[in-house]
């Protein structure tokens, strides 16, 4: 487009260029819109070439002890649990599988002391679509693959199969936030502690293998699904992240990344783990921040989808004892940032963070000082939005009009040379008795496109906000359920409505003519937005039926205000250069 609203040459090949260009336009927005959803999360930039390579039966230095080094707690005695052998006097494992809850302020927990992993993991403040709270772990994926916390290795194994076969003894601390799973069989000796704030979502997790007294390396995993499984596409929700602190970079990889086998991506992170839409399990090392880990695709159903579908699993660890510190919850900005300033960088705002943080920050002020409600921030948004451009819409409008007030004389220039063949250099002519007709009432060709323009940033900035805010989960509005989501009717409202008035709108703005055909083509675009707008999340839908109400309020304010006379008075008679006929 020409920023400085010039006149621009048309070219002789095209009569139409406006309405075909802006076709354009409006198919790719509409492209870009379909298909985010299905490809974003795999468009992420290659991690570095170092961190990339295959790591398997290597370890890391073990980090150096500082004064943050979370010791693991000591086991009181559990007799009481443990069942000794004659032949292994030393062996401390329990009489039978059990489950054990953890129930802070904000999590419910259940673990089970065969294999010390965790069976269901839910976030007390987040509900799923049944209104329940939000289930974290895949229980259909999880004998499979294994539960949370399992642990994975590298090189050498334990003797026993710690995830499937042996019964840990729980120590459980008086408040029950704190647990201690031991084990000891066969020469080998295992431990995890797990310690819970009551009111926060962090939490202290260190692990201990050996084997005949040797340190065993291992990792802690969490494959086969995290997060919010019942959400549209969720395999292509679910990412590994790591956060490379010598490039000062965040990598996110989707499942594809270890389609032909686990991959190991080792490195000085600041936190690494998964993620989904909303939700994050990061683990943040202590110490120098070396962490071995590794990533897998799972195929495996969810309780949602019977069908099995890739879904990205991560371990993280690499020591014969490992130390880390856990955030599982929402990515919510400030809860991250209090835990360490780089996990803030896992709510990814995109290319255009500089316009959708901003946007989200209104929305949230709107939200929680005034109309407490995300949907009518959304509208009151948008209509101050349209209000401060509405200088430059007018002088849009004034443009068009203009084009149609010259359509008359327009069409004078075109009959003129409708005898002279396309490639006849005479056709220079044509172009040039037309741009000096727009030239002197100050009229622009490419006015049409300036709306366009304007709308396409905060439309993409709209679009991430709904898609990274946590607090845009779940956000209702009137009949609408969660305006991060497409509207979950059959028949969808807010569609129809943008398309309704996108034809209204369509049938006030002036027409500036054209090829035919392609204004045929144009009065099908409300149409075609609302084909590719049917799936969308449903609080970019009512960004842009706010635009379009907006919109004509707008121009029925300019009709009813602003006579052709006042815009551009027409000569009675054009005075156009003679030309010579074949």
């Amino acid at each position: 487009m020409n920023p400085e609203n010039k006149i621009v040459p048309i070219g002789p090949k095209k009569e139409g260029p406006i309405q075909l260009r802006t076709l354009i336009a409006f198919g790719l927005m509409g492209l870009v819109i379909f298909a985010t959803p299905y490809f974003y999360k795999f468009i992420s930039p290659p991690a570095p070439p170092k961190a990339m390579e295959q790591t398997a039966g290597k370890t890391i230095p073990s980090p150096t002890p500082s004064a943050n080094t979370a010791e693991p707690i000591a086991a009181s005695p559990a007799e009481a649990q443990a069942v000794t052998t004659p032949a292994e006097a030393s062996a401390t494992s329990a009489v039978a599988e059990q489950t054990t809850e953890v129930n802070t302020q904000l999590y419910r927990i259940v673990f089970s002391n065969r294999g010390a992993v965790v069976r269901s993991w839910l976030l007390k403040d987040y509900k799923d679509r049944a209104g329940k709270p939000l289930e974290l772990v895949n229980s259909v994926a999880a004998p499979k693959v294994g539960f949370p916390f399992s642990l994975e290795y590298r090189g050498n194994k334990p003797a026993v199969d710690l995830n499937r076969d042996a019964l840990f003894v729980l120590t459980k601390s008086a408040d029950g936030h704190s647990l201690t799973f031991d084990y000891s069989g066969k020469g080998t000796i295992a431990k995890k502690v797990f310690e819970f704030q009551n009111d926060g979502y962090l939490t202290r997790v260190s692990s201990e293998v050996s084997q005949n007294g040797s340190g065993i390396p291992h990792m802690l995993a969490w494959r086969g699904g995290f997060g919010d499984l019942a959400v549209q596409n969720p395999s292509g929700q679910i990412s590994t992240i790591h956060y490379d602190l010598p490039n000062t970079k965040l990598t996110r990889e989707g499942a594809k990344f270890a389609k032909n086998g686990p991959v190991n991506v080792d490195g000085t992170f600041s936190f690494a783990g998964l993620e989904d839409q909303y939700f994050t399990a990061a683990f943040v090392p202590t110490g120098n921040g070396s962490l071995a880990t590794t990533a897998y695709d799972d195929q495996v159903a969810t309780p949602f989808d019977k069908s099995e579908q890739a879904i990205a699993g991560a371990a993280v660890g690499g020591e014969a004892r490992n130390s880390l510190t856990l955030f599982v919850g929402p990515k919510d900005i400030p809860a991250l940032r209090k835990v360490n300033p780089k996990l803030e960088q896992i709510v990814d705002f995109g290319y255009l963070a500089i316009l959708a943080k901003p946007l989200f920050l209104v929305l949230q002020w709107l939200n929680n000082q005034f109309v407490h409600n995300y949907g009518w921030s959304i509208v009151l948004v948008t209509l101050c939005i349209n209000i401060l451009l509405f200088p430059l819409k007018l002088t849009n409008m004034k443009s068009m009009k203009k084009m149609q007030v010259l359509q008359p004389q327009i069409a004078a220039i075109n009959e003129k040379y409708k005898s002279i063949p396309f490639k006849d250099p005479r056709q220079q002519q044509k172009n040039e008795e037309t741009m000096a007709l727009y030239k002197k009432h100050g009229a622009n060709p490419m006015g049409g496109c300036i709306p366009l323009l304007i709308q396409m940033p905060f439309l993409f900035a709209f679009y991430k906000v709904l898609a990274v805010s946590i607090e845009m989960r779940n956000a209702s509005w009137l009949w609408v359920g969660d305006l991060s989501q497409p509207e979950h009717l059959a028949i969808r409202i807010l569609p129809i409505l943008m398309i309704v008035s996108g034809f209204i709108m369509q049938r006030m703005t002036p027409a500036t003519g054209g090829d035919p055909n392609q204004q045929k083509m144009m009065a099908f675009m409300p149409l075609m937005m609302g084909f590719f707008f049917w799936s969308a999340q449903s609080g970019l839908v009512l960004y842009w039926l706010t635009g379009n109400l907006v919109g004509i309020a707008q121009q029925l304010f300019f009709n009813k205000t602003m006579t052709p006379a006042e815009i551009l008075p027409v000569p009675k008679t054009i005075t156009v250069k003679k030309t010579g006929r074949k």
